[in-house]
């Protein structure tokens, strides 16, 4: 039989590691070490009254909605083909609401009588009837997609190379669009000028090749690219605003409802629904801030044309010197109701379709792996 002070040392042992033991385990499960207590005070305390004291509680959990990129399984011409269709359709369902626009912002008398969106409306079916709703949109067809598929190939590859794998980085969205509208506009300002002259023309030119031709012989080449400094200082701050936007609320969405994330069915509606909401929201905004450039633009592109002032050069300050002198600093708001009305449907109708589009290639080409 061991001596009294060996078992004695083994007793406190003992309750030493059973102390150890127990603080360990509660330590795993949360518990703040003060809450530990010698096992004869735990029992005593477990007889006496119940230990009310609260639990404390893991914090909450938000998980990050990763998308997965199906860019990386698409090629250059898909993304332009992708763009190409998105940029005609969106211009091609709100042309005349774009005509209506053109309509308010061109100056042609003084002093300016304000022109809202149903007078302008009334006004044009009265004098010219409802076929000068879609004057100019064989013009439009044909800048709108070489220049889209310009734009969203251009988007998607700076994307890819500036965000480095950041589906977050709003700088890098904002920079890539910058760089698609320098791209996509060196295309699409000649057409644009076109457009917008036989919108208002009246009967002026005989249709679209008529029109260049007479700009070629009367005005020269640099007509068609008169408006392309202001359309890129326009464009530039409109796409930054624009694509930023959309991302960031595409991403907002999304991590507010992660199940409706890829899939199809109800699930693939939803994700259409995502990409209508946030390229309004997006187009919406980027056409109220950009407005007053937009006029300059409507300004240099139909000047001379049925009673529009015709300036002696393109600088940009010499248009908002006249329009300002003349309507005063209204006249640089001209137009951006129908032009918020325009762009917050046009972009979700685009975006919607480009992204359809780019999934379509991209189911054709899991099915052909």
């Amino acid at each position: 039989k061991p001596p009294l002070s060996c078992r004695r040392f083994q007793s406190e042992l003992g309750i030493a590691l059973s102390n150890y033991l127990g603080t360990l385990i509660l330590t795993r499960l949360s518990v703040p070490h003060s809450f530990v207590s010698p096992p004869k005070q735990m029992a005593t305390e477990a007889a006496t009254t119940p230990d009310l004291r609260p639990i404390p509680q893991p914090p909450d959990f938000h998980p990050t909605v990763l998308i997965p990129s199906q860019n990386d399984k698409l090629r250059f011409w898909h993304l332009m083909v992708a763009g190409s269709i998105a940029g005609s359709v969106e211009h091609m369902a709100m042309f005349p609401v774009d005509t209506i626009k053109t309509h308010m912002q061109t100056i042609r008398s003084c002093p300016i009588k304000p022109v809202g969106i149903t007078q302008a409306f009334r006004s044009i079916i009265k004098t010219e009837g409802p076929s000068a709703l879609y004057r100019g949109i064989w013009a439009m067809g044909l800048g709108a997609g070489p220049a889209h598929a310009v734009y969203f190939s251009f988007y998607e590859v700076s994307k890819k190379y500036l965000s480095g794998g950041n589906p977050n980085n709003s700088l890098a969205h904002a920079v890539s669009g910058v760089f698609a509208t320098v791209a996509s506009d060196a295309v699409f300002t000649p057409m644009d000028m076109v457009k917008q002259r036989l919108q208002i023309g009246n009967g002026m030119y005989g249709g679209v090749w008529d029109c260049v031709k007479r700009v070629m012989r009367e005005e020269g080449f640099g007509a068609f690219y008169a408006s392309y400094r202001t359309t890129v200082l326009m464009n530039a701050p409109f796409t930054a605003v624009h694509f930023a936007t959309y991302e960031a609320v595409k991403r907002g969405l999304r991590e507010i409802s992660p199940e409706y994330v890829g899939g199809g069915g109800e699930e693939e509606e939803e994700g259409l629904l995502v990409y209508a909401t946030a390229g309004a929201a997006g187009g919406g905004l980027a056409a109220v801030l950009t407005t007053p450039l937009d006029v300059v633009k409507t300004q240099l592109q139909c000047q001379g044309v049925c009673g529009c002032d015709r300036f002696k050069s393109s600088s940009i300050g010499e248009v908002f010197r006249t329009i300002i002198k003349k309507d005063g600093y209204r006249g640089l708001a001209r137009g951006w109701l129908p032009r918020m009305l325009f762009h917050a449907p046009a972009a979700a109708i685009c975006w919607s379709t480009y992204e359809t589009v780019k999934s379509f290639f991209h189911d054709v080409n899991g099915a052909a792996a």
